[in-house]
């Protein structure tokens, strides 16, 4: 039997909510207030004064080539990652399920790159693909590549996008895993009564059971990709060669840190959470509609 809480007067539910509320109000709406007050104004080059420009930092940016190309980054770079991440995870849970020897083992070692701070994944992933003394950087010199991402844009995002995924791939096995370990046993043996391959049995009953796991990891992913790959970027690329892996999120930071441009930098953070609103709520108004709950 369902129990319910009845409260007598209204003061003691508002205040086991108020710790919430400031939370939010103080974390959430007052920087986004303030990102939004600060994208209409313009400062002179010693910071002296403001100057109210209403949307002009907007315009700006959307002539400017620069932000043009890191808006065409984010789109490759979020891509890429989300599928990355999402398909290599998904396929190591459904190995890891399997009833093999050591499952624990490797359940455990697939765990621990999510405790590894993205500085120090990409430091890891630096050495690894480094021209000179990264493993995978001299074995492609020896068969002939040229690897050089310090040099070639497509190899440095190919590069932050493997680093930027690999972060990622241990959560979303997690999930994934804990996804595959819920579904009945009785369900599969029955498709596998009636006749049903794995490889059939795996996109006609797994994978739909899956797919309220698989819609929640890919909003976070997508998440993720625009706001939490900062340290990945900075720490391998810098979003360099020439704005090859500059991103919106690392474009904020130039702009905002570096050249101190701070309307451009706030009119771009308001962009960047618009997108990020929009793209979840068209996700959960058409994918959500193919998710089986």
């Amino acid at each position: 039997m369902r129990k319910k809480v009845i409260f007598r007067g209204v003061a003691l539910p508002y205040l086991l909510l108020a710790p919430q509320l400031l939370i939010t109000l103080v974390f959430f709406f007052w920087p986004a207030g303030m990102a939004v007050w600060q994208s209409t104004q313009r400062e002179d080059a010693f910071g002296l004064n403001t100057e109210f420009v209403a949307f002009e930092n907007f315009t700006d940016l959307f002539r400017d080539p620069i932000y043009l190309n890191a808006a065409w980054n984010t789109v490759v770079f979020s891509s890429a990652v989300t599928v990355l991440a999402l398909g290599s995870a998904l396929f190591l849970a459904v190995q890891a399920d399997k009833h093999i020897r050591g499952a624990g083992l490797y359940k455990t070692l697939l765990i621990w790159p999510y405790a590894v701070a993205p500085a120090l994944a990409a430091v890891l992933w630096l050495f690894i693909f480094h021209p000179s003394i990264g493993l995978v950087g001299k074995a492609l010199a020896v068969i002939g590549v040229q690897w050089d991402f310090r040099l070639n844009g497509g190899q440095a995002m190919t590069m932050v996008i493997i680093a930027a995924a690999w972060k990622q791939v241990s959560y979303n096995f997690i999930f994934f895993l804990a996804g595959l370990q819920s579904i009945p046993t009785s369900v599969l043996e029955a498709a596998a009564i009636d006749g049903a391959r794995p490889m059939r049995r795996f996109w006609t009953v797994i994978f739909p059971l899956l797919s309220p796991t698989a819609f929640f990891l890919l909003v976070v992913n997508l998440v993720y990709a625009f706001f939490d790959t900062f340290g990945v970027i900075h720490a391998l690329t810098r979003g360099g060669p020439g704005n090859a892996t500059e991103t919106l999120i690392y474009k904020v930071y130039v702009d905002g840190v570096q050249n101190l441009n701070f309307g451009s930098s706030a009119a771009q953070s308001v962009i960047l959470m618009v997108i990020v609103i929009g793209l979840t709520a068209i996700q959960f108004r058409y994918i959500e509609r193919r998710v089986h709950y």
